[in-house]
């Protein structure tokens, strides 16, 4: 039974569950956690669901249309383990909260609070440290395309319009990393959405129409940043652009049932002002993720920001390196001016004792922020001063432009600091329902509740003690009881003594007992008490958030800017701890890197990197790579790719020097593997790479292509490469390193300009040496047999492979020479060559191709097979042989 049936008749239903399937009704497609008591409850088809994604127990509970109603269920206390991982799914999940008093008639009013999805997560508990929670909107229109992006989390909102091409949209949800995407429900073409799953993994949720009007587009971007026109954002004459942003803000909106005061300002980006790299080229280059489960990434080797801001921030620079030389030389003075000195150390030292008040603004502005989180921004308001002292040795020096406004833009907020010490308190408890989290002495209201809460026994005793003494009855009690409240008791003897103030409020055999009005007073206080502080602390911490609201700016500000300093420390630290240096960039198409090295495979290697050299320039724009595999060809290319990304991060480089001119994307066309999913052979997946890279690489491009054509015949192969080469150099005229095992592509550079490099390797008794060193000039050899020796491939299987490769190279070389006979004798009856010079060179061609029985008998000897003294009788042999 699903929910669609059991939604017909709800008057068949008891009240609690009509209750939850009007709520249910209204989110169809979400999970829907529903509280009961210290559970939340899933029923019907989200229970199994959940029990499977989960692996909880699918139980039951009443029945529907006479069968048994499934339910699954997790504890209150534990569910953000389990949202979670239903996150992680992709699951949307709605939380039903108990909003309502218990009555005991009828069910507890219960309402959404909050709809989890996997674009609008701010939780620590649901995001890793380095994560972030990216929203993105698509709005489409004939040829043009929307784009917009926000990061609920960090605060994060920008725009974008280009041209609709479905290769530069993969591109760009790619640099944005979506967590979940947004499309208008009646105008997406179902096309795009298959294309855009293709590419990137993560949730596509349909939205209605109306969020992405164009014509309220402006008033909800005027609305949400209290501007009349937001031709301050430069996005008057982008209409899809702001109809994408606008469809952010309204699912926002509705998934956190508040307002979003944290979203001050939108950005606009142009594609242009970054370097274009596909999902194949960052999947290539490992720069995030690595290739393999245990491999190592370019982000976790170079990723030690003492904030998790500034790692967050690190990623997005290594996504998204920019092509503007003049914000990147600013960075470089910052990184060099943190270098000199050391003075990178100290700043790091103070930035590692700020949490991640970028989330902890988020989640003020939301409504959602826990007592700890106001500790962190307490810390981190204190650390301020610390930080800008740690500062000052660069400021002293003003050689960095950028640390300056840095420095100016933390801000001052010691007044701020001083307040959220005196409201809260030192270590309070996780969550605000616990009390005890506002501090004694902020507020008179609370001290008192909290006095009489903790002392009703002290004040008893005392009001005893004065009420006998005011009296004189020194028999006079006072005590309580549940169903009386308190009282104080007379004997029916002493009953006659009582003051008129004293109100009888029960009647025993032996005794009267009285209530007074300062009795009275102290029990509702006393009774309320406890209820009464924590919703005294719940109001003074709801205050506390409304003061902290109205500074989100310069907050967000402050925030931003650790996180800028901390990137900068880090490359800082990087280029002291790895020996890196400052690149240069030069107006003029070409890489320079001398000494240059990977990064990651350098940190692994257990022996010294062997460093190279990488020249590409105007004249020569295409490096032909050869040489035996496990030579470093791979390892060369993709090092050349690292350090120009790094260089347009801002960062220093792994090289002794790098001078780069304009790059406009990165291609890589690298490793192999099919894609069974989509029906694509290992083959086709290398052609269709290749092919994105033919139509879409610039002369401004960096590509490197590794093995084109090995996945099919020889011929096909060797014409496909021959041919790929000749386009990217003579038509394209991109920066290209190209490595390949046909070394007949290596007589190109006789036609174009082309250099012919490899990798350098040599073998001693019958074992390959790799010596990774890139030299001049193409290679002699693959030495594959070698290198399949090297992997542990078994002796026989070499051994039979030795044998089989001379005969192949025996036929190849008879073949030669009946091509070369044929040419040159196909015509006998043609009259003779009419030069002595002619004649002379067809003598040699014949004397190269005869057959020499001493070459054949060389040829076959299985040296591995000789004694000493068999290997000496048959050199005396060959020798006997090559005189006669």
């Amino acid at each position: 039974m699903n929910n669609t049936e059991i939604t017909a008749d709800l008057s068949s239903h008891t009240p609690m569950m009509q209750q939850y399937l009007k709520v249910k009704m209204q989110h169809p497609h979400s999970l829907m956690f529903y509280r009961m008591g210290d559970f939340y409850e899933l029923f019907f088809d989200d229970a199994k669901k959940a029990a499977k994604l989960l692996g909880i127990t699918l139980t039951h509970r009443g029945k529907a249309n006479g069968e048994p109603i499934p339910m699954a269920g997790v504890p209150y206390h534990a569910a953000e383990g389990y949202l979670a991982r239903l996150v992680k799914k992709g699951e949307a999940v709605v939380i039903c909260e108990q909003i309502g008093e218990v009555t005991g008639k009828g069910p507890v009013d219960r309402g959404v609070v909050r709809i989890i999805t996997p674009g609008t997560l701010t939780d620590d508990a649901l995001l890793t440290a380095t994560q972030s929670s990216n929203l993105v909107a698509l709005c489409f229109q004939q040829n043009q395309i929307g784009i917009a992006l926000l990061d609920l989390s960090a605060g994060i909102f920008k725009v974008q319009q280009q041209d609709f091409k479905s290769e530069n949209l993969a591109i760009e949800l790619a640099r944005l990393m979506p967590s979940e995407i947004l499309v208008d429900e009646d105008i997406v073409d179902p096309n795009i959405i298959e294309q855009i799953k293709k590419q990137i993994e993560c949730p596509i949720t349909k939205r209605p129409n109306v969020d992405f009007n164009l014509n309220n587009a402006q008033k909800t971007l005027c609305d949400q940043f209290a501007v009349s026109t937001l031709s301050g954002f430069g996005i008057d004459h982008l209409p899809l652009a702001k109809a994408a942003a606008a469809a952010l803000l309204h699912y926002a909106k509705e998934t956190q049932k508040t307002a979003l005061p944290h979203i001050r300002s939108i950005k606009l980006e142009q594609s242009s002002d970054f370097i274009a790299l596909d999902p194949v080229t960052r999947r290539n280059l490992e720069i995030i993720d690595p290739l393999f489960e245990h491999g190592t990434s370019l982000f976790s080797l170079i990723n030690d920001c003492q904030t998790a801001m500034g790692s967050r921030l690190l990623a997005r620079t290594l996504m998204q390196p920019i092509r503007d030389t003049q914000i990147l030389d600013e960075r470089l003075d910052a990184t060099d001016t943190l270098l000199k000195g050391y003075h990178e150390a100290p700043v790091r030292l103070v930035l590692k004792e700020i949490g991640d008040i970028e989330r902890v603004l988020s989640r003020v502005a939301l409504g959602s922020a826990r007592p700890r989180d106001l500790v962190q921004l307490r810390q981190a308001c204190a650390q301020i001063p610390f930080l800008r002292h740690a500062l000052q040795p660069i400021l002293n020096t003003q050689q960095s432009k950028l640390i300056g406004q840095l420095n100016e833009e933390l801000g001052d907020f010691n007044g701020l600091h001083q307040r959220l010490m005196s409201a809260i308190v030192e270590n309070p408890p996780v969550l605000l329902r616990d009390g005890n989290v506002i501090a004694e002495g902020f507020d008179t209201e609370l001290d008192e509740l909290r006095k009489i809460r903790d002392h009703a026994g002290q004040f008893l005793i005392d009001l005893e003690i004065k009420e006998r003494e005011t009296t004189g009855i020194n028999t006079l009690k006072i005590g309580y009881n549940r169903v009386s409240g308190y009282y104080i008791e007379l004997t029916r003897a002493q009953a006659e003594q009582a003051p008129e103030h004293y109100i009888r409020r029960q009647t025993l055999k032996n005794a009267e007992r009285y209530i007074t009005p300062e009795l009275k007073s102290f029990e509702d206080k006393v009774l309320s008490s406890e209820s009464r502080a924590l919703a005294r602390e719940k109001l003074l911490f709801e205050m506390l958030l409304d003061e902290l609201r109205a500074d989100i700016a310069n907050l967000q500000m402050m925030s931003a800017s650790i996180a800028h300093i901390d990137l900068l420390a880090n490359f800082a630290h990087q280029a002291r701890l790895n020996n890196w240096n400052r690149p240069e960039y030069s107006p003029e198409i070409g890489i320079k890197i001398t000494a240059g090295r990977h990064p990651v495979v350098e940190s692994l290697s257990k022996t010294p990197f062997t460093p190279n050299d990488t020249q590409l320039d105007f004249n020569h724009r295409m490096a032909i790579i050869t040489g035996p595999n496990m030579g470093g060809k791979s390892t060369f290319m993709r090092q050349t790719a690292l350090i120009s990304l790094l260089a347009y991060c801002g960062s220093f480089v792994p090289a002794k020097a790098a001078k780069l001119g304009p790059i406009d994307r990165i291609f890589t066309r690298i490793g192999s593997a099919d894609d069974l999913s989509t029906g694509k052979s290992t083959f086709m997946v290398e052609m269709t790479e290749t092919s994105q890279i033919l139509h879409h690489a610039t002369n401004q491009s960096l590509v490197l292509m590794d093995e084109v054509g090995r996945g099919t015949s020889t011929y096909d192969g060797l014409s496909l490469a021959w041919a790929c080469v000749l386009d990217l150099t003579k038509r394209i005229k991109c920066l290209c390193l190209f490595a390949t095992h046909y070394f007949e592509l290596t007589e190109l550079s006789k036609e174009v300009a082309i250099d012919n490099y490899h990798v350098t390797a040599k073998e001693l008794n019958g074992n390959l040496i790799l010596l990774h060193k890139v030299q001049q000039g193409p290679a002699s050899q693959s030495h594959g047999l070698q290198v399949a020796k090297l992997a542990g491939i078994p002796a026989g299987v070499i051994k039979e492979a030795q044998k089989r490769l001379k005969i192949l190279e025996k036929q190849q070389q008879q073949q030669l020479q009946s091509v070369v006979q044929n040419d040159l004798f196909a015509n006998v009856d043609q009259p003779e060559p009419e030069t002595q010079e002619q004649i002379i060179e067809i003598e040699k061609v014949i004397e190269i191709i005869k057959p020499s029985p001493v070459l054949d008998t060389l040829a076959n000897i299985d040296l591995d097979d000789l004694t000493p003294r068999q290997a000496l009788e048959q050199l005396y042999a060959l020798k006997a042989a090559l005189k006669s």
